[in-house]
This record gives C-alpha cells, sequence and structure tokens, in this order.
C-alpha cells in the first residue's frame, strides 16, 4: 500500500503535466519512480524500454560440405571431344567404393577462369603468340563466363580480378612485355588464392608458360596441395623448346612438372613447338571446358578424417564406340568436421 508522502507525489506529478506538458511530466515520473524504488525497496520494477541485441559469435561458422563435384572429359583415339553420353554410361568409385550419381549435366554452364601468363625472359620470342592465344580464348567464351588476368616473371602480379568484360583484358594484354626470372608456381598459388573470389561454381586456371621454374618461394609439393583441395582445373598450353635444347634443369623438368598439376586437378596439359599453333590450341580448350560432364555424387563411404580419397571415373559407353579416355580429378581431401 502507497504511503501518505507517495500518494501525494503521484497527484504532484499529474498537476506538473498539466502545466508543462508530458514530455517534462514522463521525464519528472522516471525521477520520481526512482525514488519509490528505493523507498519500498523491493524488486518489483516498472517494465522499462529495452533493446534487444543477439549473441555475438567470435569463432568461424563452418559449413558441412557432403557433396563431390567431378568435372569430366571424354575423348576419342583422336584426342576429339566426345559428347552426347548420358548418366548410365558413367561410374564413379570414390575410395574404390562405387557412389550412386545424384547430379548429372552436360550443359555449358558459366565458368570461371584465370589466365596465368608467362612474361618472363625465356618467353620473349614467342610472348606475341601467347598474348594471340590468350585473345583467341576470350573470343570463344559464353556470355556468363568471367576471367581473370595474373601475369608473372620475377614475381606474379594481379593484372584484372574478375571481369567479364574481356575487352578490358585485352587492352591490359598489349602492354604486357617479356623479362626477368620465372616465380611459375608462385604465379599458380596467387591464382588459386583468387579463385576463392570467383561467382560461379566450375573453376579453371589456363596456363600458359614454358614451365622453367627458377624463383618461386612456394615449392611444387605446397602448390600441388593447394590445387587439390581447392577443386580447380588446371589446364597448360605449354611452350617447350626442343628437348635438346632445355640445357637448364628447371626447362627440362618444367613439362614434367606442369603436366602432373594438370592431371591431377582433372585437366590436361597442350604441348606447343611450334608458336604458330598457340591460339588454335586455346580455342580447344575453350571448346573442351565447354563441353564436360559434370558429376555429383554423395561419398557413401566418407570418414571425416581429412585424409586423402580418391576418385575414379569410369565409362561404360555405347556399343560401337572406339576406345575413350577419361580426365578427371585423381581426388580430394576429406573434410575434418
Amino acid at each position: 500500500m502507497p504511503t501518505r508522502s507517495q500518494r501525494r507525489a503521484v497527484v504532484w506529478i499529474v498537476a506538473f503535466a498539466a502545466a508543462c506538458g508530458l514530455e517534462c511530466a514522463i521525464g519528472a515520473l522516471g525521477q520520481e519512480k526512482g525514488k519509490l524504488a528505493d523507498d519500498t525497496r523491493t524488486k518489483e520494477t516498472t517494465p522499462a524500454l529495452r533493446l534487444k541485441t543477439g549473441p555475438i559469435y567470435t569463432a568461424p561458422i563452418q559449413v558441412r560440405v557432403d557433396w563431390v563435384t567431378v568435372p569430366v572429359t571424354v575423348t576419342d583415339s583422336y584426342d576429339r571431344i566426345v559428347t552426347g553420353l548420358d548418366k548410365k554410361n558413367f561410374r564413379i568409385y570414390d575410395d574404390k567404393v562405387q557412389q550412386k550419381i545424384l547430379s548429372f549435366s552436360s550443359q555449358d554452364a558459366p565458368i570461371s577462369v584465370g589466365i596465368i601468363f608467362d612474361t618472363s625472359g625465356s618467353m620473349s620470342g614467342n610472348i606475341q603468340k601467347s598474348k594471340d592465344a590468350a585473345l583467341e580464348f576470350f573470343k570463344t567464351s559464353n556470355p556468363l563466363d568471367e576471367f581473370m588476368l595474373i601475369n608473372f616473371a620475377d614475381v606474379p602480379h594481379l593484372i584484372s580480378g574478375f571481369t567479364s568484360n574481356f575487352k578490358d583484358l585485352e587492352d591490359r594484354l598489349l602492354f604486357v612485355k617479356a623479362g626477368g626470372r620465372t616465380a611459375l608456381l608462385d604465379a599458380i598459388y596467387m591464382g588459386l588464392a583468387e579463385m576463392r573470389k570467383a561467382d560461379t561454381q566450375r573453376k579453371a586456371l589456363l596456363v600458359i608458360s614454358d614451365g622453367g621454374d627458377n624463383h618461386s618461394r612456394y615449392t611444387d609439393r605446397e602448390v600441388k596441395r593447394a590445387l587439390l583441395e581447392s577443386g580447380v582445373q588446371i589446364y597448360v598450353i605449354g611452350v617447350f623448346e626442343d628437348p635438346a635444347d632445355r640445357d637448364a634443369p628447371e626447362l627440362a623438368e618444367g613439362p614434367a612438372l606442369l603436366n602432373s598439376l594438370a592431371r591431377a586437378s582433372g585437366g590436361r596439359m597442350f604441348s606447343v613447338e611450334d608458336p604458330d599453333e598457340l591460339p588454335d590450341i586455346a580455342e580447344k580448350i575453350s571448346i573442351e571446358l565447354r563441353n564436360e560432364y559434370v558429376i555429383s555424387y554423395k561419398p557413401s563411404n566418407l570418414v571425416r578424417d581429412g585424409r586423402w580419397r580418391t576418385i575414379r571415373v569410369k565409362l561404360d559407353p555405347p556399343r560401337g564406340l572406339p576406345p575413350l579416355s577419361v580426365y578427371a580429378r585423381s581426388g580430394y581431401y576429406a573434410p575434418t568436421q
């Protein structure tokens, strides 16, 4: 029960409201409520407006990804692209266990492609034809494709992030000149890092180089690990000298290094000894990327241990076809959570 002094206070507030307006009265009421609470010394309080805020999460959000997507290229004995195959013509194995194919597509879906362009001194005699090859690749693109361009000599440089306006990339290529040493592995590593910014689900790197790395900080093992973790395909146009003329150790080892990276990722390497062939090879790779089969499955035997798991794709082709070759990524690292 309010005391006599408390009842007088309420009467005073009502009178004060009439004199100075509602806004002043509300302020006075707040002060008087504090006094009343102190006087009564109870836990009962008048409800007040509170701003609710959600909890602050400082740990990173982790998403469980159980699906595995595998781009697959099929060629015949003449190295021609084979199209028209169906889901029933493919079998896929994860760590030797056959999997159920949950998604199958052979459409020309948009793709994000990073061009890794060698401008080191060893490419000086082939720099113009290499530019022509990159331009030819752009010309056969899908309007929804996006491109990124990195050139490298002593160090890699990001000339342009992802863009669908390849005309801008053509203009930037005009000013590229050859000179310096060769940081090939560093450039590929940068390309894989930039691929995280891509907007499409399909991702590939096109490397145009003679393969003679002699100035990288990253090792081939580090780059291969990053490649296999990324799911990015690598296609290589190798501008190689005749084997007898590869006197430097890095030039002798370059083709094997690039071929190893390409095959592990599900891509391919094309060796070019005649620079005039460069634009035709670039067009061939562009067409190949646009005629891949894309298979997705959810591993039935997945163990979240972070270990390497092999992928193998087999064909059950229709009768009457000649022997066919299959190109697909060699595996992936299992998630840990």
